[in-house]
């Protein structure tokens, strides 16, 4: 009888996606994939996040000078002018990245492409409002040559067992990339929305990327990850930057060929329809708007307010309400999407039909009935005054200069690389702090200097073990419990909790569960988390002590990279 390919790729390859799914990657002999995931993804990603956090703050004082500031206007829901600028430090930290650490093969050079392109029509856009039909010039131009000259496109559909002819699977996957980066732009309307919801399909595209194999897919998808990263903080509620066109097109671009590459080729024996379920809420947004002007008879492209993020608004939800409600839902969305990964394409479309299904009639249900969110009045947080409100940012502005200092006087075994890292990192943070010092705050670069310390010492401890597992942990969990301690209780709200922080709390439990096993002694998903605390931990003390607090922390993290760089030496 006549052998269906597209089946027998998928059968072949169930014995391999058990052992993956079961955590046996270890137990494969020369697991180089392992290896360059420690050595290149966290590199990826950091390089992308640090790029992206320098560029933003210039991009903003620029912004007036470009005519890149998003004004008011009766269909948005900002009160103020805007810079939408925050696009560029994504843009910029994942393209530099990628140059860095990616072999320039495959699609990669055709995917920088894309992205330039994209990036030149949307800040057009961004300063100029080209129109619609301008900015898809632009797309087609992006997505086509990623599927033309980087021969990357959809082979293979859900329900249909036989392979698409090559001239429809082209035509198809430019029609569906221009499709996403729309979505994603549309989806683009609460500050930390888009970002927020962009971010957990690249985790979940991630994580599926490596139980593939995907080597080269994991640092594409680690570059834009970073340069989210970047811009989230600066986006969170009440955004100081909008991302603008020349980020959501990037990101929409990046989401879908990423779904492209590891449905087609890193791994074809996931579900086909697995792509809906982790890109989520914006697909079907879309959609349902589109739907709604064409049965209003009104212009398909212009901006309305009946996207999920206006009508939860329009019931009566705060704006940090709503931004929670659909992170609620897009991560249940991806998490489905890991959890049903080689299920039948029936049942992972039925999973994303009924989710969507549910969501839409619940929004219907209550504009029906004209339901509407009562807010109870309550006693703001962060009200609480007194000397109690003070200990716990004393321990943390104290402690995190020593955290410093002790792991770099018990670092060991630094290898070359990381003691020239470590000179490099102590020259900036030197940098950072004279211009802090002058400018009576903390500056960009001692952010820089602080943050890339903080990523060398805890890359060469987890690397170590032992001691300082039993001595550094302890010290991280009584930080990250100041941290939140000191929030609740401040008497301003300079560093307040925003739906950001919920997500980040989000991504840190999933990381440490999905991330169980170690890469090569190397554990991720403790990584991970030792840098969310110190970040906060730090952003925290540049908050709340602008000259005392930031200097010890400084100068700590100088002393650390002098020390790593002395390490490498002896």
């Amino acid at each position: 009888p006549k052998r269906n390919p597209r089946r027998q790729q998928i059968n072949d390859c169930k014995p391999l996606a058990k052992a993956l799914c079961r955590g046996y990657v270890s137990s494969f002999p020369n697991n180089d994939l392992s290896e360059r995931i420690t050595l290149t993804f966290p590199f990826a990603l950091l390089t992308a996040l640090l790029m992206s956090m320098t560029v933003i703050p210039l991009m903003i004082k620029l912004a007036p000078h470009l005519g890149m500031v998003d004004m008011p206007d009766p269909r948005k829901v900002h009160a103020r002018p805007v810079p939408r600028v925050g696009g560029v430090g994504i843009v910029v930290g994942a393209v530099v990245s990628l140059l860095l650490w990616m072999p320039m093969n495959h699609w990669l050079p055709w995917y920088l492409f894309g992205a330039l392109v994209l990036f030149v029509f949307g800040t057009w856009d961004d300063s100029r409002e080209i129109g619609h039909y301008t900015k898809f010039i632009g797309q087609f131009m992006a997505t086509a040559a990623i599927v033309y000259g980087g021969d990357l496109y959809v082979k293979h559909l859900p329900f249909i067992d036989t392979a698409l002819d090559p001239a429809v699977g082209r035509a198809f996957t430019v029609i569906a990339l221009v499709g996403m980066i729309n979505a994603i732009n549309h989806s683009d309307g609460l500050d930390g929305l888009a970002g927020g919801e962009s971010l957990m399909s690249l985790g979940c595209l991630a994580y599926l990327g490596y139980l593939g194999g995907g080597g080269d897919f994991l640092i594409v998808a680690g570059a834009v990850i970073g340069g989210l990263f970047g811009f989230l903080r600066y986006n969170a509620h009440p955004a100081r930057v909008f991302m603008g066109d020349s980020g959501s097109q990037f990101l929409g671009f990046s989401l879908g060929a990423l779904a492209v590459s590891l449905t087609q080729e890193v791994n074809p024996g996931l579900s086909m329809a697995l792509p809906a379920l982790i890109l989520g809420l914006p697909i079907v947004d879309i959609l349902a708007v589109f739907a709604q002007r064409i049965h209003g008879s009104m212009n398909w492209f212009r901006a309305t307010k009946n996207h999920i993020h206006h009508r939860l608004l329009e019931l009566g939800y705060q704006h940090p309400q709503a931004v929670l409600i659909i992170y609620a839902l897009q991560a249940f969305l991806v998490l489905s999407a890991i959890v049903l990964r080689y299920e039948s394409d029936t049942l992972v479309a039925a999973m994303y039909a009924l989710v969507c299904g549910l969501v839409f009639a619940l929004l219907w249900m209550a504009e029906r009935k004209g339901w509407r969110v009562t807010q109870k009045t309550r006693v703001a947080p962060g009200t609480v005054r007194g000397s109690w409100g003070r200990l716990p940012l004393a321990f943390v502005w104290l402690i995190l200069p020593m955290y410093f200092l002790v792991g770099g006087v018990m670092a060991r075994e630094v290898t070359g690389d990381v003691g020239m890292a470590g000179a490099v990192v102590a020259g900036i943070t030197i940098a950072g702090l004279l211009l802090s010092w002058r400018n009576g705050g903390p500056s960009m670069l001692l952010r820089l200097g602080v943050f890339s310390s903080a990523a060398l010492l805890v890359y060469t401890m987890e690397r170590q073990g032992g001691v300082f597992e039993a001595l550094f942990h302890p010290i991280l969990i009584a930080l990250a419990v100041a941290v939140a301690l000191a929030i609740r209780l401040s008497v301003n709200q300079e560093f307040r909790t925003t739906p950001l922080d919920y997500l980040m709390i989000l991504l840190v439990v999933v990381t440490g569960v999905l991330a169980q096993r170690h890469f090569n002694g190397f554990d991720l998903g403790a990584v991970i988390v030792q840098l969310v605390v110190l970040f906060y931990s730090y952003e925290l003390v540049a908050s709340k002590e602008k000259v005392m607090g930031t200097w010890l922390v400084g100068a700590g993290a100088c002393c650390a990279g002098v020390m790593l760089a002395g390490r490498a030496l002896l």
